[in-house]
């Protein structure tokens, strides 16, 4: 529709101009103040990254779709623990050149593939075992047809997150992005357990971290 590709448009300008801040959040190289306030109020952060890694083992052998990869921390890391293949898929060119870059650096370039592109226009042509949606449905307005895509992509499960509502720093974080031009949305456990059930998986576990749902939906 006309209006997801004005939204997606927003999200590719917002993504490429903050590629550099993105990534200082987990290098935790931000100086003492700058590190303490990532640590206190985005340690959840750091925490659906572990979320994720756990969930996805046996990670060794399978492959994985990075849906909205950024610069490539997870797709990085799956490779790491011995992913057979990772394609990671982005609006962001900016994001994905990071990725190729650091994906050459540590060998990994005949491992991966990063492409420019929306999932529910993407064309899976090798089926995947686990998809990935994490930082990514807090910027889609309409969430239900990307994670039944990703379902429809994955042969094992879907790990995502959702930033939970109602809390300050939903509201807080909403004026700050708003101020950007940059949409966010938020989630209820409600929410989630619709969106789970609606996109066709068949079963899920959710935990909360902090302010994110963490949810394994299982194909």
């Amino acid at each position: 529709s006309r209006f997801m590709s004005n939204e997606l448009e927003r999200q590719r300008q917002y993504w490429n101009s903050e590629t550099g801040n993105f990534d200082a959040i987990y290098e935790r190289n931000k100086g003492p103040f700058g590190n303490w306030l990532d640590n206190t109020f985005r340690w959840d952060m750091y925490e659906r990254f572990d979320y994720t890694m756990r969930n996805s083992e046996p990670i060794a052998g399978r492959s994985f779709l990075d849906v909205g990869c950024g610069t490539g921390r997870y797709a990085m890391e799956f490779l790491r623990r011995g992913a057979s293949h990772v394609t990671g898929i982005d609006v962001a060119e900016n994001m994905l050149e990071i990725c190729r870059q650091r994906a050459a650096a540590e060998g990994f370039a005949e491992s991966t593939d990063f492409v420019r592109a929306d999932v529910i226009a993407f064309d899976g042509r090798r089926d995947f075992d686990i998809s990935i949606g994490i930082g990514l449905f807090d910027y889609i307005g309409d969430a239900l047809p990307v994670f039944a895509r990703m379902r429809e992509l994955s042969t094992v499960a879907a790990i995502a997150s959702f930033p939970r509502s109602g809390s300050w720093r939903a509201v807080l974080r909403k004026a700050r992005l708003s101020v950007k031009n940059c949409d966010v949305f938020f989630y209820s456990k409600d929410d989630v357990a619709r969106l789970v059930k609606d996109a066709g998986f068949a079963r899920f576990d959710m935990e909360l971290h902090g302010e994110l749902y963490c949810v394994t939906a299982w194909v």
